[in-house]
């Protein structure tokens, strides 16, 4: 009886709020009128109309895609970071906190036929490969993402569910392609509209915007038509999140986590739409949907700004050092003053590093007490770039964060905010003054790697060959030349370590 009369209210406030409207009062004697409740149902009634129906013309996009529209360039960056997500996968696998979530899809997972890349063993059913691969993607700070910076990661989300439901399903790699091209331009809109104000808020933002991309990279693989692709976003959203405690606290293997349960959750949401299962229509603009909730701001518009014209998969970035992006630019900055002026970590005196507000405060972390908490300091990346080569992630090691210099090095790098920059912006100034009284000063913008600076062929398989030096070389070579012309692959059962 109650829901009863609560439904009957809120029907009884969109007539009221309706008929104000009809007669031309404004929204502000509109609000007087009918009071913040109302305000509330109206925005609530109003948003698919103010968003423009945006999660339905993201689905009727993603379920039109076809291969031979896509433009060459944006397959072959969709081919580099696959590419680049199998290496990573492969090292993550070595890793002791990958090696508990592979015990974990292996027992829960066991009898399917996806491959957890790195691992050996038997295959597993399609959420449990989905889960470990998303989190060895992510377990070493190695992985591709975006920029700018939309806190979505393509690798770890859009290749690794896809790549189970491929292998489960004996799909080849010409649709394995179109799917991570179809997830890429949906979730990285969706992670541009945050305006990253749901990590600002204090959600892991690849959490929270990997769901919808992997959802929809695995409808597209299947073929679903609109509403079902639609009803996939809508599951999508009750499954984002992850938090940022781990940054100010302990715990810090529960970052990788968040991309695994990502990619997991994405091939959850695709598998209860193909079976009828809704989602709300309106999951990205409503009232109480994702932008609404995870968000403090966000822009709507983004959703679907040049979709099907501008490729926002080009804006994928592949990491060059294995550590967070935000430390990306201060490395290479750092590297270069090194390799110019050829010193020493005995030679130097201070660091500072002006950037924008997030480098300065959440990745501002002096004295990391683990080697997951130290990849995600800047201090630390930048002084361990000085007696180490951070190309190598071997070197981000238990050894590093017990290295006593290069623990007092990161307690003498000072972090400064450049007003103004936003905390997209990653381009960051490297002042190095050393002993002899020297003052060293480097500005870098974007590091190699970048949309700007793209690896070439010859630092793609760098990278890849040193990820995978635990295995047979040749091996690896074979691979990835396969990855490379991936989209020629009727089936993907080869792939696997």
């Amino acid at each position: 009886m109650t829901n009863d009369n609560q439904a009957y209210g809120r029907r009884t406030v969109l007539k009221q709020i309706a008929t104000i409207a009809a007669l031309g009062v404004t929204s502000a004697q509109a609000q007087a009128e009918t009071g913040d409740a109302k305000k509330s149902a109206a925005e609530s009634a109003g948003a698919a109309e103010e968003g423009g129906h945006q999660t339905r013309r993201l689905a009727d996009y993603a379920a039109a895609v076809r291969y031979e529209d896509l433009p060459p360039a944006v397959l072959q960056r969709a081919k580099d970071c696959i590419t680049d997500a199998v290496g990573t996968i492969i090292y993550g696998a070595e890793l002791p906190w990958s090696k508990m979530i592979i015990a974990y899809a292996r027992h829960n997972g066991a009898g399917g036929k996806s491959f957890i890349l790195g691992a050996g063993g038997d295959p597993v059913h399609a959420p449990s490969a989905a889960l470990a691969n998303g989190a060895l993607t992510h377990a070493f700070e190695l992985d591709n993402l975006t920029k700018p910076d939309s806190g979505a990661h393509p690798g770890a989300t859009l290749f690794t569910s896809a790549l189970a439901v491929a292998q489960e399903r004996g799909i080849g790699g010409r649709d394995l392609v179109t799917a991570f091209v179809t997830g890429g331009e949906v979730m990285i809109r969706i992670g541009r509209a945050t305006k990253h104000t749901n990590e600002a808020r204090g959600f892991h933002a690849p959490g929270t915007t990997g769901p919808f991309g992997a959802a929809v990279a695995v409808g597209r693989l299947r073929g679903f038509d609109a509403a079902t692709m639609t009803n996939a976003l809508g599951v999508s959203g009750s499954l984002a999140g992850g938090l940022l405690e781990f940054a100010h606290s302990d715990g810090a293997m529960v970052k990788r986590l968040h991309l695994g349960r990502a990619a997991e959750g994405g091939v959850l949401a695709a598998s209860l739409a193909a079976e009828g299962f809704t989602g709300p229509s309106t999951v990205l603009e409503g009232h109480y949907g994702f932008l609404r909730v995870f968000c403090t701001d966000f822009d709507l518009a983004e959703l679907t700004r040049g979709l099907g014209q501008d490729y926002v998969t080009m804006t994928a970035m592949i990491k060059h050092y294995a550590c967070h992006i935000t430390a990306h630019n201060p490395v290479e900055a750092t590297l270069d003053l090194k390799q110019e002026h050829k010193f020493s970590g005995a030679d130097v005196a201070a660091i500072e590093i002006a950037g924008n507000e997030r480098m300065a405060k959440v990745n501002n972390i002096p004295a990391p007490k683990d080697v997951l908490l130290a990849q995600y300091s800047i201090p630390f990346s930048v002084a361990l770039s000085v007696y180490r080569d951070p190309r190598d992630p071997r070197s981000f090691d238990d050894t590093a964060v017990h290295d006593p210099a290069i623990g007092a090095l990161a307690q003498r790098v000072k972090m400064t905010i450049v007003e103004g920059q936003d905390r997209r912006d990653l381009a960051c100034t490297v002042t190095i003054t050393l002993k002899d009284g020297r003052v060293l000063s480097r500005h870098v913008t974007e590091f190699r790697g970048t949309p700007e600076r793209p690896l070439d062929q010859a630092g793609l398989r760098e990278k890849f060959m040193l990820l995978t030096r635990n295995f047979d070389r040749a091996k690896m070579e074979r691979m990835f030349d396969r990855l490379q012309q991936i989209e020629t692959e009727k089936t993907l059962d080869w792939l696997k370590v």
